[in-house]
């Protein structure tokens, strides 16, 4: 799912990366939600701190599972909503609304048995019949999904929907009320994986129906969390579900603070309990003197080492249908005119991994051995002098990026200028807000952007490479259309090796980035810093459930 620099943190638990960044939208203090009217301010009740989590949030662009294609919306539904599958905390496929699940012999044909004790926040039971109604629903073209195609899609049946050619998926059968049968179209290793993303989540159809097009403002969800306020630009309150399957979380709510000041200043005024920080703060927080209490509660990875690798890429990608970028040479000098060593050094400080290829490190299939591109201007220079266009100065290009502040993220200011320095290649850059950008990205209205980065849904290369750039998949953006990676893309759906499944998808990557369609700049690190008292909490490398695990203990 897509996430920016500017909020990728949210994909974690529902942070902001810089409290310096303009974008960044935080407030001093807690306030004091509450209003008939959940989008106008008001007094409202006040948020105890008694077993409450406090965290800076970003707005979500939908909190509607079948329209999210987005971290900073899966953040909060995650925990409202819920599947007949997810990911536990070591990203593995676990039952969630499903206590179990058979799987016909030619791998084609799922059972899924509903939990008798799944229900609706108002108490309602769970039915097979309520997941018919919510796929359909995704799939229906009013409903207008950007994910509906590429995470149901496998189902039979959904592609006729879509294209408004029937009224029902055909591959999906109620056999009883806790019965639910579905058919996709070819055995697919990454098939239950998908399962967990929002799309597939089960809604409540009298909820919707009664509650029209604000329905998400008091969503009758099934998830550990309900959602209590959202007061757009202040603040969403999610508060524990009782009656919960899996039990009652320990938390009693969680309040998200969703616009404001410093948030290291927060942290350490104890008005929030948890934080991300970044470059501005590293080097004090970090300090290794004893008496820096700081680093005391700083997260650290499995090896012990500050700050938590995500299975993430952020990258800068081309529209490889138009000119200058539709010959491959310019798309390679991009590429060999970008000094990464130095963005990480100087301009990242070393908080960043450096990105060669497309797959973070951490998941299935990354390859350490793929050949990315080294910083070489004078190779960078002999290609634009062989392209279709040796004067790169004549084109007026425009790099368009997430943003809404003052100056462009460092990084992005840097790499126009090793462009214009290497290759004469002097790009404007155009600043979008969030939810328009994704918007105009689905649409393929840029010639060249900051692709806002891609967090793993699951983690399987699938995810990265199918959904990215099979040429007919709706998340294709920049219109890259190679037959023999589509080729082995749909092999690498149908192998059910894994060694072999992974052999292919590192071809696959390969062969992308010879024609190098994106450049990949950096897989990022997040830096938390959390209150000792705050117990259970889980950084993951993407976006999973995570509410439920913690707990406060002052």
């Amino acid at each position: 799912m897509w996430t920016t620099r500017k909020l990728l943190a949210l994909a974690a638990l529902g942070l902001f990366v810089f409290a310096s960044n303009p974008a960044c939208r935080l407030i001093q203090g807690v306030q004091n939600p509450g209003s008939s009217n959940p989008n106008q301010p008001g007094p409202g009740p006040r948020v105890s701190r008694e077993g409450t989590l406090t965290l800076l949030g970003g707005d979500p662009p939908t909190l509607d599972p079948a329209t999210s294609g987005d971290a900073t919306s899966a953040t909060y539904i995650v925990e409202i909503f819920s599947g007949l599958l997810t990911l536990d905390k070591d990203l593995r496929v676990v039952p969630d609304l499903a206590e179990k699940w058979d799987v016909s012999a030619d791998g084609r044909t799922y059972t899924f048995t509903i939990r008798r004790d799944a229900k609706f926040h108002d108490g309602k039971q769970v039915k097979a019949s309520d997941f018919k109604y919510s796929w359909e629903r995704a799939a229906n073209p009013r409903t207008l999904s950007p994910t509906a195609d590429t995470y149901l899609g496998d189902i039979v049946g959904v592609a006729d929907m879509l294209a408004g050619r029937a009224q029902q998926i055909s591959g999906v059968r109620v056999v009883d009320d806790s019965t639910l049968q579905v058919t996709i179209d070819e055995p697919k290793a990454y098939f239950l994986a998908k399962m967990s993303y929002p799309t597939s989540f089960v809604v409540d159809r009298e909820n919707i129906e009664r509650g029209g097009r604000t329905w998400t403002d008091r969503p009758n969800g099934t998830g550990p969390f309900k959602l209590r306020e959202w007061r757009k630009g202040q603040n969403i309150i999610l508060e524990r579900n009782e009656n919960w399957f899996k039990g009652a979380p320990n938390l009693r709510q969680v309040n998200y603070i969703l616009s404001g000041g410093s948030a290291m200043t927060m942290y350490e005024n104890d008005e929030i309990d948890a934080t991300v920080f970044g470059i501005l703060d590293a080097e004090r927080i970090l300090d290794p003197s004893p008496n820096n209490q700081l680093l005391k509660e700083v997260v650290r990875d499995k090896d012990g080492q500050p700050g938590v690798a995500i299975l993430s890429t952020f990258y800068i990608a081309f529209n490889v249908t138009k000119p200058p970028f539709d010959d491959v040479k310019i798309r390679q000098a991009m590429n060999y005119a970008v000094d990464k060593d130095r963005i990480i050094d100087v301009v990242l400080r070393n908080m960043d991994i450096r990105a060669d290829g497309i797959l973070p490190p951490g998941m299935p299939g990354f390859n350490p051995q793929l050949r990315g591109y080294r910083f070489d201007p004078a190779t960078a220079k002999r290609l634009v002098a062989e392209s279709k266009y040796p004067d790169l100065s004549r084109f007026d290009i425009t790099l368009s990026t997430v943003g809404a502040g003052a100056n462009p993220a460092r990084h992005i200011q840097a790499l126009t200028e090793m462009w214009k320095t290497n290759i004469g290649l002097d790009a404007k850059i155009e600043q979008v807000e969030w939810a328009t950008f994704l918007d105009d990205q689905f649409a393929k209205k840029y010639t060249f952007f900051e692709g806002p980065g891609w967090i793993a849904d699951y983690p399987d290369p699938q995810n990265f490479l199918d959904i990215l750039f099979y040429s007919k998949s709706q998340q294709n953006h920049t219109n890259y259309a190679n037959p023999e990676v589509d080729r082995l893309l749909l092999q690498a759906r149908v192998e059910r090796d894994q060694n072999t499944r992974i052999r292919i998808y590192q071809q696959v990557e390969q062969l992308i980035m010879d024609d190098a369609v994106w450049v990949p700049i950096f897989h990022e690190k997040q830096f938390w810093l959390v209150k000792p008292y705050v117990k259970g909490f889980v950084v993951p490398p993407m976006v999973i459930p995570t509410l439920q695990y913690i707990s406060i203990q002052r």
